[in-house]
């Protein structure tokens, strides 16, 4: 695969910025336009010399710069020129042809600039060029800001200053055009400024405007390599999705971590699109990125795609093409998948009522989820996948819509249905239906809701099919059906009792067969102690909110994950379409929903019990009196439920996030008093006010005390983009923290000679922790061995006469692919949800809470017992500063008085229960180290070229 999803943006936008600021700087008024449309260089007037007297010296990042874009173009000619050979297309040899002459204007100008006496320098000196230069800076800096896109000189004048950082933008080039009068090469009024609202719409300028170049058989050369690349890199995430759900089907792996590593997937392709389709608006649908690929023969382009293995002799000659196969081009391209969609959407509109057409019908009913995949052919399999697809994105839809439907029909209001706004942030989204698939059900309801014969095509985005597409494959792997890219349909045994439902029943635990570790019971347990806790303080309202937040919580739990009303039947809405063999078929049939709906379920249910926690005193309270207890030495050892919780959220029980030692109620009345300042209380209410859903609503930032963010949370407020995430909400220790530190600029310093790493928010928090530079830099070594080459399949090897003659071509040093970030990734949010190390989404912790207000009952039973005089001054005086907050109340006058009987019966119940965090962790099985494993997608090689 190519190994930089984003080559077609860099080639189509930083491209163009490099050649026309560094090719043309100083001389390109001698430059006729063509030459700039057609990828042809003319020889500078101006000698290198006198180039260099003139101007400051050619930053190191512009020779960088060429040399990436003149090493793609090379490669992307070289596949051109493969494909040609074996299948002769003159489409294609005049699209080279362009290709080529740009290279060649590439290397001339880099030459011309002083790139051969460059590469020299940086070889004597035996050590890379300076990095310490920001690339983006220097790219779009607009250094050369003496040349536009039309070829005018601009003239240094007072807007200058303004105007040199300002972006190109883009303009149509007017025909025959004429200048007017006025000081010539003056800059035009507002050329170089950010557009104004009252500019045209971009969609509306022709591709021309955004300087595509067109070759006469109409093959936009930088389109056809932008598509390329997002469809590698779909090839390549889809493989390793595909991976995943392997492992959770097969190897215990749970579903949470591969439905959230997956949203990550989907982030990728969607960044990758909209970086890449910038300059090609209007022209980012999946039919019409398809349709490039395939030359608008999506029938007829089998045999036109290749997937060859090139690997290296162990001399190091020339590179060897091992193994080449066709490819499965509506397989590896999700033209199945997309088509199937189509139809879908195709068939909802012709009625709008939730029901197929009798030629829909015809063809989806009788499914099975028991077909015997590997005795079928493999048209039959295909087919089996389209009609669980069509059925299941009509059960999706039908609960989606089914609030919306139901008042339109039952109770007669007036609802436009193709003008609902369906998304999460809809009017309509209130009514919860569904979990961890809201925006795709609701991208994939708005098309289908259109009016009969709506062409929806262009409302298709890739990102749109590759989320569907691993919807449908996490079932087909569950069922032993693989998709290789070189061994085509790979088939095995299906899953033994595996249940898409597994880990999400774990979670809920709706039949309370593990006392207090699922929601469902935790959540009951805890309104029980609520009540009897609200009686003791006379106060019936005391823990209202807290109660209703988490029955409310509880009920769309119960309601609409794992399981469905829909289910049972809903007035106005029609029976699931796997009815005949399971009625809840939506969840029973796709581990996806499942692992994203449990994804969305526990940051709900953390953040949700965050916010319970921080309006009941019991959390703060027990954990500052079990440190007294535990430096005092009343407890041998720390209770190791409660040192748990205070490693893992410091700076929500202490100031500063350290224990004190001594001064007990100093550090006590410190964190409460710098949580209820006035400017506190302010800044919480405004990020409340700024809250948007549900999510927005229960944003940990707006509590006093446990703002702490899970992975999972960090993830979804980035909207599942890693390079969203900002270096202070990244957790250290993290893979993603070393993944940072990694990308860190480096410098050596003049006096130790040492390589010193450039100030990042990580890396100080690092250093605080007290690891020096080097110590960081080694740390990282394990990502650049993630670069080095890797061992040929033994699938692979079987094909190769000779395989020890072959190593696998090694790749670009630095580069880590996107199933290698996906990996990294994996690791951290396998720690969060059910590891030992730091599972935050894995703790119960309502559960939790419910425990501690379990422990503070038998502890003031026993002090009710012996007429404690502090216990008789709390709970029996009527002095409303004490009465309002008993416990609170009494584990302030203990950290203070120190009295003996209360904190040697605090420490009794605490040796006696001896509270352990695995009993309060959803899952029965949790990984003690996890560990990193980067590999290649099942059977897969490690360097495959798609052409």
């Amino acid at each position: 695969m190519w190994c930089v999803p984003a080559l077609a943006h860099r080639l189509s936008a930083v491209e163009r910025r490099a050649v026309s600021g560094c090719c043309c700087d100083g001389y390109s008024q001698h430059l006729p336009q063509e030459h700039l449309w057609q990828g042809q260089l003319a020889d500078p007037v101006v000698p290198v010399g006198a180039h260099r007297e003139a101007h400051k010296p050619i930053p190191a990042t512009i020779y960088k710069l060429f040399q990436s874009i003149i090493d793609a173009r090379t490669e992307t000619h070289s596949l051109f020129r493969r494909v040609v050979a074996n299948n002769p297309d003159p489409d294609i040899e005049r699209s080279n042809a362009t290709n080529k002459h740009w290279i060649d204007g590439l290397t001339k100008a880099f030459k011309t600039l002083g790139g051969d006496s460059w590469i020299a320098e940086t070889r004597n000196e035996k050590k890379a060029v300076d990095d310490d230069e920001d690339e983006e800076e220097v790219i779009f800096s607009n250094k050369f800001s003496a040349l536009n896109l039309d070829g005018e000189v601009i003239e240094d004048n007072e807007e200058e200053d303004e105007t040199r950082d300002a972006p190109v933008q883009p303009k149509p080039k007017p025909a025959n055009r004429k200048k007017k009068g006025g000081k010539k090469g003056k800059k035009s009024k507002g050329k170089g400024k950010k557009p104004s609202a009252a500019q045209p719409d971009q969609e509306d300028l022709p591709l021309e405007a955004y300087r595509i170049i067109e070759d006469e058989s109409g093959i936009i050369t930088d389109y056809l390599m932008a598509v390329y690349s997002l469809a590698s890199q779909w090839v390549e995430l889809r493989h390793y999705i595909q991976d995943l759900w392997h492992e959770v089907a097969y190897e215990g792996l749970n579903s949470a971590v591969a439905g959230a590593v997956s949203n990550i997937a989907v982030a990728m392709i969607r960044r990758t699109e909209t970086k890449i389709f910038i300059d090609f608006p209007g022209h980012d649908s999946f039919d019409t990125v398809m349709n490039t690929i395939v030359r608008g023969k999506p029938d007829k382009a089998q045999g036109m795609f290749h997937m060859s293995q090139h690997c290296w002799d162990n001399n190091g000659r020339g590179g060897q093409v091992v193994q080449e196969v066709d490819v499965d081009v509506k397989e590896q391209f999700l033209i199945h998948t997309y088509r199937a969609l189509l139809d879908f959407v195709t068939d909802y509109q012709i009625a709008r009522d939730g029901k197929p057409s009798k030629s829909m019908l015809a063809e989806i009913q009788n499914w099975s989820p028991d077909f015997n995949l590997a005795r079928a052919t493999k048209e039959q399999r295909i087919q089996w996948r389209r009609i669980y697809t069509i059925n299941w994105l009509y059960d999706l839809v039908n609960l989606c819509s089914g609030v919306v439907v139901q008042r339109r029909n039952l109770k007669g209001q007036r609802i436009v249905l193709e003008t609902v706004d369906w998304s999460v942030n809809g009017p309509w989204s209130q009514h919860r239906t569904l979990f961890g698939l809201n925006e795709f059900a609701g991208v994939i309801t708005s098309l289908a809701m259109q009016k009969p014969g709506t062409d929806v095509r262009p409302r298709i985005l890739p990102h749109h099919v590759f989320q569907l597409q691993c919807i449908v494959d996490s079932l087909c792997v569950s069922r032993g059906w693989l998709v290789s890219s070189l061994r085509g349909h790979v088939l095995t045994e299906p899953a033994r009792d595996f249940r898409a439902r597994r880990d999400v029943d774990l979670f809920m635990d709706r039949e309370s067969k593990k006392f207090l570790k699922g929601f469902c019971t935790s959540v009951t347990v805890f309104v029980q102690l609520a009540e009897r806790d609200a009686m003791l303080h006379g106060d019936p309202n005391r823990h209202a909110d807290s109660k209703i937040l988490l029955e409310n919580l509880l009920e769309d739990f119960v309601d609409w994950l794992g399981e469905s009303k829909y289910m049972h039947g809903l007035t106005g809405i029609p029976p699931s379409r796997f009815s005949n063999t399971n009625s809840n078929g939506l969840w029973e049939y796709s581990p996806f929903l499942c692992g994203v709906g449990l994804v969305e379920a526990l940051d709900l249910a953390c953040t949700t019990a965050f916010l319970v926690w921080d309006n009941i005193p019991e959390p703060l309270c027990l954990v500052h009196l079990h440190n007294l207890l535990v430096q005092e030495g009343y407890l041998k050892e720390p209770v190791e439920m409660l040192d748990i919780l205070t490693g893992l959220f410091p700076d929500s029980f202490f100031p500063n996030g350290k224990a004190p030692s001594s001064n007990y109620i100093e550090a006590f009345l410190e964190m409460i008093g710098k949580t209820g300042t006035r400017h506190a209380f302010h800044q919480r209410r405004a990020i409340r006010q700024a809250a948007a859903g549900t999510h927005g609503l229960l944003n940990p930032a707006g509590n006093r005390f446990f703002t702490a963010r899970s992975w999972l949370r960090r993830y979804r407020d980035a909207d599942w983009d890693l390079d969203r995430i900002p270096d202070e909400d990244v957790n250290i220790p993290s893979t993603l923290a070393m993944l940072r530190i990694h990308q860190a600029k480096r410098t050596t310093d003049p006096v130790t000679g040492q390589k010193v790493l450039e100030d990042t928010d990580i890396v100080k928090r690092y250093r605080a922790r007290g690891m020096d530079d080097a110590t960081m830099i080694e740390s990282t070594s394990m990502l650049s061995e993630l670069t080095k080459e890797e061992e040929i399949p033994e699938s692979i090897l079987a094909t190769i006469p000779d395989p020890s003659r072959y190593t696998i071509r090694q790749p670009k040093k630095g580069m880590l692919k996107d199933a290698q970030l996906l990996d990294l990734s994996k690791f951290d949010i396998a720690t969060d949800i059910s590891s030992q190390l730091r599972p935050i989404s894995g703790i119960n912790y309502v559960s939790v809470v419910s425990l501690m207000m379990s422990l503070f009952m038998m502890a003031e039973d026993k002090l009710k017992e012996r007429r404690n005089p502090l216990w008789v001054e709390v709970y029996e005086h009527t002095n409303p500063a004490i009465s309002g907050q008993k416990r609170a109340s009494l584990v302030t006058l203990m950290l203070r008085d120190r009295d003996e009987e209360c904190m040697r019966v605090f420490a009794e119940v605490f040796q006696n229960t001896k509270p352990i965090m695995i009993h309060h962790l959803y899952w029965n099985k949790v990984e003690p180290d996890f560990g990193i494993r980067m590999k290649q997608s099942r059977d897969e090689p490690p360097d495959c070229t798609v052409m």
